[in-house]
């Protein structure tokens, strides 16, 4: 197994950024925590945040060092899976802004959210349970019911879990269609990458 190094990152601090829309000031702290790991000597670096690359394009920018995308690491699962309808959840940024999207899109998969008091409802159970470790069925059974919702209306074909909490309360097993858990993904690549 490679070495490993983490660059912990103030979790409140960032969200800060991201709920305040301040990308400069994001974008900045979180260069200055992947100079940190190049520093170290990591080969292979990577977000484990999914919302937070919505900064990816601007990190790109400023650091002359690859970086695994999450987005386009799901989007090659997603159309390997032989999938052209998908649906999206994640924190209310990830869902309604294009970065988690693009990718998709441009292998012509259709990209579909929840509507706007869904998305509000999920964006809630993130924040005020997930992200503290709070599981609830009924959470769950709403999460569901969401999802068949817009299987029944949108005809997706799976669900993308875009968010690092969202495996804590839903999987393969408890979904209704097939489930793309970017986590469970993202790490798989960041494995065969740095065992190459």
């Amino acid at each position: 197994m490679p070495d490993v190094a983490i660059e912990s990152v103030n979790f409140r601090r960032a969200w800060d950024y991201v709920s305040t829309a301040k990308d400069d000031l994001l974008t900045d702290y979180l260069t200055d925590k992947i100079k940190c790991l190049i520093s170290g000597g990591a080969e292979v670096i990577s977000l484990t945040a999914v919302t937070m690359h919505m900064i990816y394009d601007n990190l790109s920018k400023k650091i002359s060092y690859p970086l695994v995308s999450i987005p386009k690491t799901v989007s090659e699962e997603v159309v390997s899976a032989g999938i052209t309808k998908i649906g999206l959840l994640g924190t209310v940024f990830t869902m309604e802004q294009d970065f988690m999207k693009k990718d998709l899109i441009s292998e012509n998969v259709q990209v579909f959210v929840p509507n706007a008091k869904e998305r509000e409802l999920i964006g809630k159970r993130i924040i005020e349970e997930l992200e503290i470790g709070i599981v609830k069925e009924s959470s769950l059974t709403e999460l569901v019911n969401i999802i068949n919702r817009m299987k029944e209306d949108n005809g997706i074909e799976g669900i993308i879990l875009g968010c690092t909490e969202l495996p804590l309360i839903l999987n393969s097993e408890k979904c209704p269609v097939n489930c793309f858990d970017a986590v469970d993904i993202h790490l798989k690549k960041l494995v065969n990458l740095a065992m190459e």
